[in-house]
């Protein structure tokens, strides 16, 4: 097995740890985090009616940077569509990612916002 395919498996045996123990509601929404090497993703996620609320997304965005500061403005963007759709508590799904950098400053920009989870 290689240095890749352990790394795939690793991270998808944390995404179903985490995912396994979350569920988002109406009220609750579940925010999932995807991260690409170029790109991040957030959706706001009703797992009862399988429905998304709000997402947010640098693809097709003009915003510039670094990988930290597009998080940034997407973590304060989630924030406001969630507060626009009357949301003010969300369970963060990280979605098998490691709780720094990128992720962090997502976080931590979305709680700025008025954001709670």
């Amino acid at each position: 097995m290689s240095n890749l395919d352990k790394k795939t498996l690793n991270k998808g045996l944390r995404k179903g740890r985490v995912r396994s123990k979350i569920s988002g509601t109406a009220q609750r929404p579940r925010l999932t985090v995807s991260i690409s090497n170029m790109h991040i993703t957030v959706q706001l996620i009703d797992d009862v009616k399988q429905h998304t609320l709000a997402s947010s997304s640098t693809v097709g965005s003009k915003i510039t940077g670094t990988t930290t500061e597009k998080a940034e403005q997407i973590g304060i963007d989630i924030a406001k569509k969630a507060k626009k759709a009357k949301i003010e508590t969300v369970v963060f799904d990280r979605n098998g990612h490691k709780y720094a950098k990128r992720l962090r400053a997502l976080a931590d920009a979305a709680r700025k916002e008025g954001l709670r989870f």
